[in-house]
């Protein structure tokens, strides 16, 4: 059972199950595209035999990176020789599953294995708010919806599973303090493994200019099937009080507080920095066929691939199964009853590693 000292980050269990979220996380995935393939544009290439090294940065599976790691091989493609190496290191905490990683690469269609004889494939099991890889050695990177995750559980948040919805003044505290820890130790490190002119790609959640963190209505049914698991003793009210997800929107000054007052960090500055209401696809989808049941399905499914696994870590071993079974079925169906789009509040970040002088 997770603990206030415990990294937690979902656990993908195969290929099928974390991708399953791949729809909503495909949210602003276009723009953060482009601006990939404007970064890709844009590093220095090393010298042969020196590869060009390509970071991703909270991999899970990697399907959900299969789009962008093609689209910035396909335009360092065009400013390189076909034989000059490129590596491509995936990174992930130690409980990821790695053996998912290896057969999505192997067996996708999409894979870059398949389309580039001269680019291969490596994977590190460490955490990101930790330096990774060799100082000066990464030309590009990117990271999508992992810095959301926290690094530990600060602080349980008694009366919700989430400190943004939370009464508890102190909780919310302690989440904010981790997050603004964590977004410093993670660019303060990818500052240190970059090379010069390097440059990162981060799409991750955000806070609207309003203080909005979104979701509402997901947390909404969330919260009211919990409380229902609990009832009918599915769940202890022990564990139900456990329960946290530790997961953090930064606002616009949050993601550049780190670089205060000289405007860089490890010799990094911000480039380009957006932050936005990324586009319901799942409501989308709703308008156009008015099906109730495939929209709460959907939610459901991003629940089971992106919460359930983390939430099901406080519940005993043997009801782990129902547990989830029960809460994505009852969600899903508190969704279908009532549809309503969900704001998604989301930021893209380019951070770019100056040479000095």
């Amino acid at each position: 059972m997770p603990e206030s000292s415990v990294v937690v980050r979902p656990i993908p269990v195969g290929s099928g199950d974390y991708s399953a979220s791949s729809r909503l996380q495909a949210a602003g995935l276009n723009q953060a595209i482009r601006l990939f393939e404007e970064a890709a544009a844009a590093v220095p290439i090393p010298q042969p035999p020196l590869p060009i090294v390509i970071a991703d940065y909270g991999a899970a599976n990697g399907h959900n990176s299969l789009l962008p790691l093609n689209a910035a091989i396909t335009t360092l493609r065009g400013r390189t020789r076909p034989e000059h190496s490129i590596l491509v290191t995936h990174t992930d905490v130690p409980e990821n599953d790695f053996s998912a990683l290896f057969r999505v690469l192997r067996e996708d269609p999409d894979s870059y294995l398949r389309r580039d004889p001269a680019t291969f494939a490596s994977a590190v099991g460490r955490s990101f708010y930790s330096q990774i890889l060799p100082a000066n050695t990464v030309n590009l990177g990117w990271s999508a919806w992992s810095i959301l995750w926290l690094s530990s559980v600060p602080a349980v948040v008694g009366d919700h599973i989430h400190a943004s919805f939370s009464a508890d003044s102190t909780a919310r505290l302690a989440h904010d303090r981790l997050a603004a820890r964590d977004w410093h130790e993670f660019v303060a490190y990818r500052g240190r493994e970059l090379c010069p002119g390097g440059r990162v790609v981060v799409m991750t959640m955000a806070i609207s200019s309003d203080g909005e963190f979104g979701y509402r209505a997901l947390f909404e049914a969330l919260m009211a099937e919990l409380g229902e698991l609990a009832a009918r003793a599915v769940i202890t009210a022990d564990e139900l009080m456990q329960m946290s997800l530790p997961i953090a929107g930064r606002r616009t000054a949050d993601f550049t507080t780190p670089f205060a007052p000289s405007g860089r960090l490890e010799q990094l500055t911000i480039e380009h920095l957006e932050v936005f209401d990324a586009e319901d696809r799942f409501w989308r989808q709703y308008q156009k066929d008015g099906d109730t049941a495939a929209f709460g399905a959907q939610w459901g499914d991003f629940l089971q691939a992106a919460v359930i696994p983390v939430l099901a870590g406080f519940v005993a071993a043997e009801r782990r199964s129902a547990f989830g079974a029960q809460l994505r079925s009852g969600v899903s169906a508190r969704m279908a009853a009532e549809p309503q789009e969900t704001q998604i509040p989301m930021a893209q970040i380019v951070l770019h590693k100056k040479p000095r002088g």
